[in-house]
């Protein structure tokens, strides 16, 4: 095992303390409407059921499979720029997953809740209004842009060429689901923090499908669908 996962969990786990400062300052700004205003009024913490919250805990989800995809592909090849686009997708998603998972701790809410169905907190099963954005999950997929586990096996079982281009297709179409989802938030979320948040995940993940599309194209492949 390589020295860069102790690292990156070394980060996820930092983050969920910094998170707790951030969500503490993003509280009292939700309760404030962004001013010192009315600072006799409670904070409003966001509902179980709150686009805050889904997204939370559904982007929280997503991130983890990125990070995961990302240490199957560092293990299986020895291209230095598909190494470093895994470890930097790795270390910013274990990074805001952390954040986000620290707001529902501060927020008092739980992680999963059982009987609320993936990107429900959109509005509707395929987004909300012209959210629909990847369309709706594959069959074996828990969310949009997300692989199955037979994706993942397969990601898992390849090497050199192969499994770069496995990855870079995959994390293609994971990106496209995280990019509605972010973008379902930057519009619905009410707490500031989160808001900006997915807005830079939304900028950096476009920036990054580019690149990975170049990536594909170096190696005579396209992106899936």
């Amino acid at each position: 095992m390589s020295r860069a996962i102790p690292r990156t969990y070394w980060v996820a786990g930092a983050a969920v303390l910094l998170a707790l400062l951030f969500a503490a300052a993003a509280t009292v700004a939700a309760a404030n409407g962004g001013s010192a205003a009315r600072p006799a009024d409670p904070p409003r913490t966001p509902g179980l059921r709150s686009p805050d919250a889904g997204f939370a805990r559904d982007m929280a989800v997503h991130h983890q499979q990125a990070v995961e995809m990302s240490f199957l592909v560092r293990d299986r090849t020895q291209d230095e720029a598909v190494r470093t686009l895994a470890y930097d997708i790795a270390n910013t998603q274990a990074n805001q997953r952390g954040m986000m998972l620290g707001w529902l701790d501060l927020w008092g809410l739980p992680k999963v809740v059982a009987d609320e169905p993936p990107m429900s907190w959109m509005g509707t099963s395929g987004g909300h209004g012209g959210h629909a954005g990847h369309g709706p999950a594959k069959p074996g997929a828990l969310m949009p842009g997300m692989a199955t586990k037979e994706e993942l096996e397969q990601l898992g079982a390849a090497s050199g060429r192969d499994a770069e281009v496995l990855f870079l297709q995959l994390m293609t179409d994971h990106h496209k689901g995280g990019v509605t989802m972010a973008e379902g938030c930057a519009q619905l979320c009410a707490t500031p923090v989160e808001r900006d948040l997915a807005q830079g995940m939304v900028d950096a993940q476009r920036s990054e499908l580019t690149l990975m599309a170049d990536m594909l194209k170096q190696r005579g492949a396209t992106p899936r669908g």
